[in-house]
């Protein structure tokens, strides 16, 4: 599978932000977060998150940013025909 792109915006000792594309079929390949971070849509789409075994649906809207915990680990892949952008905020600090 292809991978989505990503492009780191700022880092530092305390965040790095992050901005992720995805293109249709396209994923981040199975990763384990070190921090807790932020996702902010770019764009209303929706995803589809591997994790522990289990397949679920994920759908952002634009805008409306949700947080996770440190320690999740799973994959995240674009099934639909349209691309998908968020960019993740990671609070080192």
């Amino acid at each position: 599978m292809a991978m989505a792109v990503a492009t780191v915006q700022v880092e530092n000792e305390r965040v790095r932000v992050t901005e992720w594309r995805f293109a249709p079929g396209t994923a981040t390949g199975v990763h384990r977060h070190e921090h807790d971070y932020v996702v902010v849509p770019m764009t209303t789409g929706r995803l589809l998150i591997r994790e522990g075994g289990q397949e679920r649906a994920n759908d952002l809207v634009l805008g409306q940013a949700y947080a996770r915990g440190a320690g999740v680990e799973h994959d995240v892949i674009n099934p639909g025909p349209a691309s998908i952008v968020f960019v993740e905020i990671e609070i080192k600090a």
